[in-house]
C-alpha cells in the first residue's frame, strides 16, 4: 500500500480502478511560409480564433446549464485570453516578420508567457497558466485539424489520474464514468478544483508525480477530504473507507426526510428557506425539493452567446415558465447584472477594456445608461406577474437616485402593458440587491422606496474587505465571519425591519452550515440557498434554537475578530 499526500481539491471518497489519461502532446513543427502566402497564414490563424470563440459559447452553454452563471464567469476569462494582445497581436506579427506558419507562431508565443509564469511566486497568478494553456489548444486542435480527446471514451466507472486536467475537461467530468480524479499539477485555486467541488467529484491536486506511480486497472483509494491517494489500498483500508462512504449514504437519506418540512426551529421560529436559479433548465429538479419559493433567479443567461438582445416576447416565454411553475410560491426575479462587454457582442456600443469590469458599468448602472434594454426586462417580467407571484430585485444599487430612476421606469412600464390590456398587478413588490457597502450604511435612505432588501453576501464581503477572494495573497482575508461583516449585515436587518420590510439573504453565507446560525440569530426571514445544499442548510436550521441564536449574535457582534466569533460557535457545539 503506499500513500501519497497532495492537495485537498474537492471533498468525497472514491474507490476503484484507476484509469491513467496518457498526456495529450501535440507536436508543433515550424513551416516557413512563402511571402505570398502569409497574409493568408494570418487570415487562417483568424478563423481558428473564430472557430475557437465558437467553442467557448458551446462551453459557457454547457456550465450555465450544469453549474450556473458564476462559474461561466470562467469561459469570460477564456474570452479575455483569446481577445488579449498576446492572440490577436503578438502571433500574427510573428506569422509575417518571422515568415512562420500559425501553429509554430502560437506556440512560441505561448512559450514566452509560460516562462513569464514559472517566474511567479503567487500560486493563484502560476494558476491562471492552466486557462492559457486551454485557449491555447483549442486554437492549435482548429489550427491542426487535431479532435481534442474525450473523456466520453470512458465507460467503466473508474478514478481519473492525469499529470494535469484543463477546466474544459473538467466540465465533461460529469458526463462521463468518472467518480473522482487525482493529477500531478493544479492548487486549490485551480478552475479545474473549483469545477470539481461544484460538480461534487472528489478530486485530489498537487500530488507531483502520482500519474507515473499508478498504472490503468490498479486499485486506487482516492481520500478528497484529506488530500490522499492510496495506491493498491490494503482489504483493512478499502473497509475503512467504504465505512466512511456508506455513513455519507446515510446522512444523505436523513436529509432526504426533510423534503417537505418547514425551516422551523426547536422553538418553532419559522424562516423561509428559497433556492437560487440559473436558468430554467433546472427546474425539474428545483421543484423536488419543494422550496418555499426562489429567492433569486440570475437572468443573466438570456444575454449570453448572442448578436442580438433578447426580445420581450423571449424573457416573457421564460420568465412565465418559472413563475407558472412555481405558483402560488414567490419568485424574485433579479435584472440582468451583466457588463459592458456583453453589449459590444450584441451589437450595442459600450465600454471598451474596462480595467475591474466587476465595479465598472455593469448591473443597474448599465441599465439606466440603455433604458431601452431596461424598459424591455422589465415589461417582460410585467407580463409574468399574471401567472403567479412575482417580485422584482435590482443588482448593483449604490444611490437612492438610482432606485427611484427605477420606480420611474416600472411605472411606465406598467401603465404602457394596462394600456394594451395586459392585466398587470397593482405594487408588484421591488427591491434591491445589497452588496454594495454604500447600500448597507445608508440603508435607511432607501427603505422608504423599496419593498424588500436582498443581502448578497459575496460582493457585500468582498467590497467591505477589500478583498479578490480568487486572489491567493489575499484570500485569507475573505472572511464571512469578520465582526464588520456580522455587523454591517445585523445592520441591515434591523434597519430593514424597523421601517417593516422583510429582508433576504443569498450568497454563499447562506449555503454554509457553519454561517447560517448567525442568520438565523439576526432574524434573517428568508434564506435564498444553491439547490445543491438546500436540504442541509434545512437540517441545520431545524436543529437551532432561534432564541439561542439571538443571544449568539449579540455576543458576536461586539467581538474584536473572527477568531473570537468563531470560539463563541464552538461553545455552542456550532
Amino acid at each position: 500500500m503506499i500513500i501519497i499526500k497532495g492537495i485537498a481539491a474537492s471533498p468525497g471518497i472514491a474507490i476503484g480502478k484507476a484509469y491513467v489519461l496518457e498526456d495529450e502532446e501535440i507536436v508543433v513543427t515550424r513551416v516557413d511560409i512563402p511571402r505570398d502566402r502569409l497574409h493568408a497564414e494570418v487570415q487562417r490563424f483568424k478563423a481558428a480564433q473564430k472557430a475557437t470563440h465558437r467553442d467557448l459559447d458551446a462551453a459557457e452553454a454547457k456550465v450555465l446549464k450544469l453549474l450556473g452563471r458564476k462559474h461561466a464567469k470562467l469561459i469570460d476569462a477564456h474570452r479575455l485570453i483569446l481577445r488579449d494582445t498576446l492572440i490577436t497581436h503578438d502571433v500574427p506579427k510573428r506569422i509575417l516578420s518571422e515568415g512562420v506558419n500559425a501553429e509554430f507562431a502560437l506556440s512560441e508565443a505561448l512559450e514566452a508567457v509560460n516562462q513569464q509564469f514559472e517566474k511567479l511566486k503567487d500560486e493563484f497568478f502560476r494558476e491562471r497558466r492552466h486557462d492559457l494553456f486551454d485557449v491555447g489548444k483549442r486554437l492549435l486542435a482548429h489550427l491542426l485539424r487535431h479532435a481534442r480527446r474525450s473523456l466520453a471514451d470512458v465507460k467503466e466507472p473508474c478514478i481519473l489520474i492525469s499529470r494535469n486536467l484543463l477546466p474544459s475537461d473538467t466540465i465533461n467530468l460529469q458526463e462521463s464514468c468518472i467518480l473522482g480524479f487525482a493529477t500531478d499539477l493544479g492548487g486549490k485555486t485551480s478552475h479545474t478544483a473549483i469545477l470539481a467541488q461544484s460538480l461534487e467529484i472528489p478530486a485530489v491536486v498537487g500530488l507531483s508525480d502520482v500519474s507515473r506511480r499508478v498504472k490503468t486497472g490498479d486499485t486506487v483509494v482516492l481520500d478528497g477530504e484529506q488530500g490522499l491517494v492510496i495506491i493498491a489500498p490494503t482489504p483493512e483500508a478499502v473497509a475503512k473507507y467504504e465505512k466512511f462512504q456508506q455513513q455519507e449514504i446515510e446522512a444523505e437519506r436523513a436529509l432526504e426526510a426533510l423534503r417537505g418540512l418547514p425551516a422551523v426551529t426547536q422553538d418553532d421560529k419559522r424562516f423561509r428557506l428559497e433556492v437560487n436559479l440559473d436558468t430554467p433548465e433546472e427546474m425539474k429538479s428545483l421543484l423536488a425539493l419543494q422550496a418555499d419559493g426562489i429567492g433569486l433567479f440570475r437572468t443573466e443567461y438570456l444575454y449570453l452567446n448572442r448578436t442580438t438582445a433578447p426580445t420581450e416576447e423571449e424573457q416573457a416565454k421564460a420568465y412565465v415558465s418559472v413563475v407558472k411553475a412555481m405558483a402560488p410560491r414567490p419568485v424574485v426575479i433579479r435584472t440582468a447584472d451583466v457588463g459592458g462587454d456583453r453589449l459590444s457582442q450584441m451589437g450595442i456600443e459600450g465600454p471598451k477594456n474596462e480595467v475591474n469590469p466587476f465595479m465598472g458599468l455593469r448591473g443597474v448602472r448599465l441599465f439606466l445608461r440603455h433604458l431601452d434594454l431596461f424598459k424591455t426586462q422589465l415589461r417582460a417580467i410585467l407580463r409574468a406577474t399574471v401567472k403567479g407571484s412575482v417580485k422584482i430585485m435590482i443588482p448593483m444599487v449604490s444611490s437612492v437616485a438610482e432606485v427611484q430612476a427605477v420606480r420611474r421606469l416600472l411605472a411606465q412600464a406598467t401603465s404602457e402593458l394596462q394600456a394594451e390590456g395586459v392585466k398587470v398587478p397593482e405594487g408588484v413588490e421591488l427591491g434591491i440587491m445589497v452588496e454594495i457597502p454604500a447600500a448597507a450604511v445608508m440603508l435607511d435612505a432607501f427603505v422608504p422606496h423599496i419593498d424588500f432588501v436582498s443581502v448578497g453576501t459575496n460582493d457585500l464581503i468582498q467590497y467591505t474587505l477589500a478583498v479578490d477572494r480568487v486572489n491567493e495573497n489575499v484570500a485569507h482575508l475573505y472572511d464571512p465571519f469578520h465582526p464588520a461583516i456580522i455587523r454591517l449585515i445585523q445592520h441591515v436587518v434591523a434597519t430593514a425591519h424597523k421601517a417593516g420590510k422583510w429582508v433576504s439573504v443569498c450568497g454563499e453565507m447562506t449555503s454554509d452550515p457553519h454561517a447560517v446560525p448567525l442568520l438565523v440569530g439576526m432574524d434573517c426571514d428568508c434564506l435564498s440557498v444553491s439547490p445543491r445544499m438546500f436540504l442541509r442548510i434545512k437540517q441545520t436550521v431545524r436543529r437551532l434554537h432561534y432564541a439561542t441564536m439571538a443571544k449568539l449574535v449579540g455576543k458576536a457582534a461586539i467581538c474584536s475578530d473572527s477568531d473570537d466569533i468563531r470560539r463563541l460557535m464552538r461553545e455552542q457545539g456550532l
